[in-house]
């Protein structure tokens, strides 16, 4: 079987590695831009992909470039604790929880592309703009903004908007909290995430990404998909976010480089597949960064993918076990998914409060956190023992 990937971001090198692993070796992705550089922030991957990444021989290179997350933690905008969930093997995964700059990742993993499938396996500067293809498969892995997605359903239109923007950035800091803590602190008016993505440097400090998401003004271009943006532009809004453990401010306003992205999704798709053409990542199912699934259900797919192709089950095997789960996340990431804890807070206390407990009761609390997890597929036990994709 010969495979044509169009793409080599996350999805597109981890689907070609998983086809490899397969016993699926004639595989070359191509890739628009004519040369592949770290760039980008930072990204959460959950255990899930962590376990298909380490299932592929990746754990150790993983281990020495990402921050294995040891908490989760959700604050209102007084920085008084919501929620706090251990993660990762503390949290009973037998795979830890990383946060990682997403272009280090997609280096580490277009290097073992590189390594396992030769150096001829990457063309760069070489876009698919169709559907004609001398291959028996081709794999649209090409992003948001999707030719393959786009040669399938050609009256989709643009990315669907949700009138929020995030602003994005990396700074070298001090560690906060427990030193490997994702946070999250805000309500239903802003957020703002922090966490580290990368082991501490020589001197201590350990590069710190920072996201805040807020509504847009009406007047916000929704054409720049990721545009430089002065930080006098935002700062305002976090002028004051200053909590004795963390200086908000002081972390945004050094940054070298901040991005402004728009917040959007695609609707889910009736179907992603023909006979000889398949989606996977963010070319089948974009959606909001909320529960940090997008990097881990591409992964995902690239896994069950191979599985389908190499055990003779085909495409429809692959859609069956990926499009609705997939589309669940979508929907649910609308709805603020896990985060919407901080909203539901603030709603019921937005002055603050003395005991959470007297705000939203733990069971409450626990029931949305599992919820998700059910439904962006990582309970731990589940995980645990689910079956192999490996072949």
């Amino acid at each position: 079987m010969r495979v044509v990937i169009a793409g080599a971001g996350i999805a597109g090198l981890t689907t070609a590695l998983s086809l490899h692993a397969a016993g699926i070796t004639d595989v070359v992705i191509h890739e628009s831009v004519r040369e592949i550089r770290p760039l980008g922030v930072g990204i959460n991957l959950l255990p899930h992909a962590v376990r298909e990444l380490d299932e592929l021989g990746l754990g150790e290179r993983l281990a020495a470039i990402g921050v294995p997350s040891a908490e989760l933690t959700y604050v209102n905008r007084h920085g008084q604790v919501i929620w706090s969930e251990p993660r990762g093997v503390a949290a009973g995964y037998q795979w830890p929880q990383y946060s990682i700059h997403r272009g280090r990742l997609q280096n580490l993993l277009l290097e073992a592309v590189l390594e396992r499938l030769g150096p001829d396996s990457v063309v760069t500067g070489s876009p698919v703009t169709g559907l004609d293809h001398d291959a028996d498969l081709l794999v649209g892995a090409d992003g948001i903004r999707s030719s393959v997605r786009a040669a399938l359903f050609p009256d989709e239109g643009e990315p669907l908007w949700s009138g929020q923007v995030l602003w994005r950035g990396t700074t070298y800091g001090k560690p906060f909290m427990t030193g490997r803590s994702v946070l999250l602190a805000g309500d239903d008016v802003q957020k703002v995430v922090v966490y580290p993505i990368a082991p501490p440097d020589s001197d201590g400090k350990v590069l710190i990404n920072w996201a805040i998401q807020r509504q847009a003004p009406e007047t916000q271009p929704r054409g720049d998909w990721n545009r430089r943006i002065e930080i006098d532009k935002f700062f305002h809004h976090v002028a004051d976010w200053r909590f004795d453990w963390l200086d908000i401010p002081g972390l945004i306003s050094a940054a070298e480089v901040v991005y402004e992205y728009p917040m959007v999704d695609r609707d889910p798709l009736p179907y992603w597949s023909t006979d000889r053409v398949t989606l996977v990542g963010d070319a089948a199912h974009p959606m909001y960064p909320t529960g940090s699934n997008g990097g881990t259900q591409a992964v995902i797919d690239a896994r069950v993918l191979a599985n389908a192709l190499a055990t003779g089950r085909g495409l429809d095997f692959y859609e069956s076990q990926r499009r609705e789960a997939t589309g669940n996340i979508v929907r649910s990431n609308r709805k603020d998914g896990p985060e919407v804890i901080m909203s539901m807070v603030h709603q019921r206390a937005p002055q603050g409060f003395t005991d959470i407990d007297e705000v939203m009761t733990l069971a409450e609390r626990e029931e949305i956190a599992l919820s998700y997890k059910k439904t962006a597929g990582f309970v731990p036990s589940a995980l645990n023992e689910r079956a192999s994709w490996s072949v």
